[in-house]
């Protein structure tokens, strides 16, 4: 059995797909208490803000020997890395590599303000962004 702390990712589908979680990809997450539908929810960034998915929080999103993101909520800060390890067709299983990120120069590199970003006038709210390779 493999030790660390492994957490699903779900929902990728609706916003970049899998293009960004390559294999060994390190993304930042962010604790989410404000969120409408789920006060533990976590979501997953990459540089400019953007949301690529969230950490799975319930038995049937999440892959069997991951922890749910409410299992992980207290575990971590407001912000931690997450790499990517494994993929399945409708699974990406990351593991956490730093419990808690306390550098602002790190967090600020996930800012809006920083994002270099097109609209597309056809879809509404679909914004075309450049991801190169590993978020850091």
């Amino acid at each position: 059995m493999l030790k660390g702390t492994f957490v699903t990712i779900t929902g990728f589908n609706h916003y970049k797909d899998r293009d960004p979680f390559s294999i060994g990809a390190t993304f930042l997450c962010c604790k989410e208490p404000d969120n409408a539908y789920d006060s533990e929810a976590i979501k997953v960034l990459i540089q400019g803000g953007y949301t690529i998915g969230y950490i799975a929080n319930s038995a049937s999103t999440k892959a069997n020997g991951t922890m749910s993101a409410a299992r992980i909520y207290d575990r971590v800060g407001e912000y931690f890395l997450i790499e990517v390890c494994f993929s399945t067709q409708s699974k990406i299983i990351c593991e956490v590599t730093c419990f808690d990120v306390q550098d602002k120069e790190l967090i600020d590199r996930f800012s809006y303000d920083e994002c270099e970003y097109d609209y597309d006038d056809e879809q509404d709210n679909h914004y075309e962004f450049q991801y190169k390779g590993n978020a850091f």
